[in-house]
């Protein structure tokens, strides 16, 4: 079995969860900056995503479920997922981003993968805390990817990441082929090959036998 673990937000969508988010709170631009800090590397995940949901504090929760109906999958995304699922591949999503969001992407284009590892914005009454929980906080996608690969007795070699920022690079440093899709600077030397559409996606991994 082969697994192909992609980011999201950046990578499966061009879609930034929490600028969306941000703008129903009136803070997309601090939003967008702590975000370019920390793909560029120049904070650490945790940090940012923390100053981010923080941000976040008292936000409605039909503007949040508003703004998670507004992520939208690339195109050509959906067909790439369905298309290596058909072929047996187990596709994952493991991103910093949250699970709500990334399922209503998925439902709005009648695609599912088999695995979601994300966060999640905790609610106290109708209102976004500030707060944020999940896997993916502290803990990086290696963990991730390393855990699932023990979970479906799958070798690291057969496992393929794709992803475009610095909180992606654990996963494309352990993965057997790591794709960059659109990757920041610091990010595209760690990757084996770089992608810019899912188009080219797709024919790399019909080239590299994986579908």
């Amino acid at each position: 079995m082969t697994i192909v673990a992609f980011d999201f937000d950046g990578t499966l969508s061009d879609s930034e969860m929490t600028v969306l988010l941000g703008q129903r709170r009136g803070v997309a631009d601090e939003m967008a900056a702590i975000t370019e800090r920390a793909m560029n590397n120049e904070i650490d995940y945790a940090t940012s995503l923390r100053e981010r949901a923080a941000l976040l504090d008292g936000l409605p929760a039909v503007e949040a479920a508003a703004a998670f109906d507004e992520v939208l999958l690339r195109p050509g995304a959906a067909d790439l997922i369905a298309t290596l699922r058909a072929a047996g591949v187990h596709v994952a999503i493991l991103t910093g981003g949250f699970e709500r969001g990334v399922e209503a992407a998925l439902d709005r284009e009648g695609v599912g993968v088999d695995t979601i590892v994300a966060n999640r914005l905790p609610m106290a009454g109708d209102e976004l805390t500030g707060e944020v929980e999940g896997p993916l906080i502290e803990g990086t996608k290696d963990d991730a990817l390393e855990s699932l690969t023990n979970d479906l007795g799958v070798e690291m070699g057969d496992a393929i990441a794709v992803g475009d920022g610095a909180n992606d690079l654990p996963m494309l440093q352990v993965a057997g082929q790591a794709i960059g899709f659109e990757p920041k600077d610091a990010v595209r030397p760690h990757c084996d090959t770089v992608v810019t559409t899912m188009g080219e996606l797709q024919d790399l991994l019909e080239k590299d036998d994986v579908l």
